[in-house]
């Protein structure tokens, strides 16, 4: 999100600097004295939250132990699929967070969330076959960083009753988040407190919500950092890119994602180029090895002449129930192909190889996919997905060069990739034709060995749904025709209705 508040007037315009940060803090220590619900502060590693964590620290730095009577959760949620470079600087911060605290002997607790492993980006992407998000399709922040946020929040409400998030949203960010403040602020339920109806029992304070962009620089510039990391590191990696922002706590939809912010996802395809790591891999040297990365993301996101996504290729004309959605007359695309998703667990696993091996000893054991997620991709081809084949771990072989540490996900599957691939020769490569025979094999396999059958005609009839077509131009037209058909049923009712509207006065 581009950041407008450069030329907003600056907070400390009335007051002065120290006098506006003194009373600030003030503000803060008797909001956090005034009751013992839980804070639980949203830390992403960027300016703004730094911010307000430094100035939270500061508050309590000066209380009495027996003053010090709540916990204050800081939680970052890491999306597994951050810019690594900001990954490696929260994961440090954390570390440094947690050290300082216990050394000072204040109730601060830092938490590292992480998606659940089905929630993943390449669990959704590769396992299921999601398409890469987009504006309209933002399947990725629900799942990412809303999920785990508000499930911690949730726990600290269960266990305590009410708990109060703050965060380092600020109005000069953008009119649309100076819109969304002013309705929070509506709804205050104390001062400086405000309900958010997706948090319940939850209230939300924003310390710094009327501090511009310089404000918060030069608040991190003139008060040192308490927990041992510089700002002028932060202040150095904000430089290494062209664009203002970071990515916050986003605990629903109406908070910003990190698609049109500095610091996101080097996997966003939300916005047309990644300008943040596009500027990281231009301005510094040491940061070539993020290329790849780079290069991954740009495919994920393929575009036509006129900058319009092009991915049909890569998708299937239905979706996973065998559906076809009509646009004009035309299908919308569904799931990516079986080759597709192996295309793309071939990239990931390639490009994590090569950065571990040529990349600098930091990034050298980095993992761009981790082993629940392989694991989790290789239970929905098989199981969900009727892929008998079981490729993954023979991919994993080809890429990575060693065996995969799992066993057979399933010691009864009736073939091995051999035989499959002899049957999809039989098929004539009829690919409709092969996973409608290979999904039945499954179907039977699975039914074969049950105690009750149960379920086996509702198996056997959810394949052929989904693979009874000849072709993507048969499977348009029937959608076609089952659409017009509805229109014309919808017609003659609608007809109906009138005809007998207009029969009732006469037969009264």
């Amino acid at each position: 999100m581009a950041d407008s508040s450069n030329t907003s007037t600056s907070a400390f315009n009335t007051l002065g600097f120290r006098k506006s940060v003194d009373d600030l803090l003030a503000e803060i220590t008797n909001i956090y004295l005034a009751d013992e619900i839980p804070w639980v502060v949203g830390y992403s590693g960027g300016k703004d939250s730094t911010a307000v964590l430094q100035l939270i620290w500061s508050a309590l730095s000066k209380l009495t132990k027996a003053e010090l009577h709540k916990p204050v959760h800081v939680i970052s949620t890491d999306t597994l699929v951050e810019n690594p470079i900001v990954a490696s600087w929260v994961g440090k911060s954390l570390q440094h967070i947690q050290a300082k605290a216990t050394e000072d002997d204040l109730p601060i607790y830092p938490h590292r969330l992480t998606p659940k492993t089905s929630d993943t980006f390449w669990v959704n992407l590769i396992g299921k076959g999601y398409p890469a998000p987009k504006t309209k399709f933002r399947w990725c922040t629900e799942r990412l960083k809303i999920k785990p946020s508000n499930e911690f929040i949730k726990r600290v409400v269960k266990e305590n009753g009410e708990a109060i998030v703050v965060l380092g949203t600020r109005r000069a960010e953008s009119a649309t988040r100076a819109q969304s403040m002013d309705k929070m602020a509506k709804r205050q339920s104390r001062d400086k407190l405000s309900i958010r109806p997706n948090l319940i029992n939850s209230l939300v304070y924003a310390p710094i919500e009327n501090w511009s962009n310089d404000d918060v620089w030069l608040f991190l510039m003139q008060v040192q950092n308490p927990w041992g990391f510089t700002n002028k590191d932060l202040l150095t990696m904000y430089k290494g890119a062209s664009s203002d922002g970071e990515c916050p706590l986003v605990v629903d939809t109406t908070t910003p994602s990190c698609g049109d912010s500095r610091f996101g996802c080097w996997v966003c395809t939300v916005v047309d180029k990644d300008k943040s790591m596009g500027a990281m891999v231009q301005n510094d040297d040491e940061k070539h090895w993020m290329r790849p990365l780079l290069d991954l993301r740009n495919e994920l996101d393929p575009r036509d002449e006129n900058g319009n996504r092009n991915d049909r290729h890569l998708r299937d004309f239905r979706r996973t129930n065998g559906s076809v959605t009509l646009h004009n007359d035309t299908n919308v695309p569904g799931p990516y192909t079986q080759e597709a998703r192996e295309t793309w667990l071939r990239k990931i696993l390639s490009v994590q190889k090569w950065i571990r091996e040529n990349g600098p000893d930091s990034v050298s054991d980095i993992e761009l996919i981790t082993m629940p997620e392989l694991r989790e991709i290789r239970r929905i081809w098989v199981i969900d997905k009727h892929e008998i084949e079981d490729l993954l771990p023979t991919i994993y072989l080809e890429i990575i060069g060693m065996e995969f540490p799992d066993s057979n996900i399933d010691d009864n599957l009736p073939f091995a990739a051999a035989e499959m691939e002899l049957l999809k020769e039989s098929c004539g490569g009829d690919r409709i034709l092969y996973e409608l025979t290979r999904e039945l094999i499954d179907v039977e396999r699975r039914f074969k060995s049950a105690t009750k059958r149960s379920g086996l005609y509702e198996a056997i009839d959810k394949a052929f749904k989904r693979s009874f077509y000849e072709n993507a131009d048969d499977a348009l037209d029937r959608a076609i025709k089952r659409r017009d058909i509805k229109e014309e049923q919808a017609e003659e009712i609608f007809s109906s209705i009138h005809d007998v509207r207009e029969i009732r006065p006469i037969a009264e």
